[in-house]
């Protein structure tokens, strides 16, 4: 899910992509990984039509945003092997060792007014209390007291979510939105809440446009 290009939730596995297109995906981007000689952390970035057929966007050659998606259904800590093989180890398991395991979701909480053209929000946070248990999971530096800078970039946390399959980690995520609470700036959580409660993202249909097109059309 995104807004204005940039995303506002993110998945794994992607809940509407056959599994032998996800394998297709795979191997086109080890493929590409191994014919430039790149031997690091890096994210092949591929765009899916309504036909899945699929075409290459750009090579991301760093540790993105999204990395705690593919953390939490491989077990795999993605920091730890970047850091080892900047050190110039290598990586202690192949390809197809790599587990899949249960689902994730990863939530982008922004200071943003979402009302207002998605306009940034800085100030000060009077109170913030991110949510915990089991399958959850908060990255963030923000605290009570921090202040937002206008400056910088909007993003004050990732709410992660692991559980066993889609169903529960939508529940889980449903619940862990509720707990949070966060004054005396706006944020994304009222209509990352919206998102996860309307139908097509239920089934597992939304797109690119989807939150444009259906949250504020």
């Amino acid at each position: 899910m995104q807004r204005k290009h940039q995303k506002l939730i993110e998945e794994s596995p992607a809940p509407n992509l056959p599994q032998s297109v996800r394998e297709d995906l795979c191997a086109s981007a080890v493929r590409l990984a191994k014919t430039a000689g790149y031997y690091n952390a890096g994210t092949c970035e591929f765009i899916v039509d309504k036909d899945n057929k699929f075409y290459f966007i750009e090579v991301n050659a760093r540790i993105q945003v999204e990395h705690p998606v593919t953390e939490q259904v491989t077990g795999i800590d993605l920091v730890k092997q970047q850091i080892r093989v900047a050190a110039g180890e290598k990586l202690s398991f192949t390809q197809a060792q790599i587990p899949a395991n249960g689902h994730a979701m990863e939530v982008r909480i922004n200071a943003e007014d979402t009302e207002n053209g998605f306009r940034g929000c800085p100030g000060t946070i009077t109170k913030f209390r991110p949510p915990g248990g089991m399958g959850v999971r908060f990255d963030s530096h923000a605290y009570e007291g921090y202040k937002i800078s206008p400056y910088y970039d909007s993003m004050i946390g990732k709410l992660i979510i692991h559980r066993p399959n889609r169903e529960e980690t939508i529940k889980t995520l449903r619940r862990a939105l509720d707990e949070f609470k966060v004054e005396g700036i706006k944020t994304t959580i009222p209509l990352i809440r919206r998102i996860i409660d309307h139908p097509t993202f239920i089934a597992g249909d939304g797109d690119t446009g989807f939150v444009e097109r259906a949250m504020f059309s």
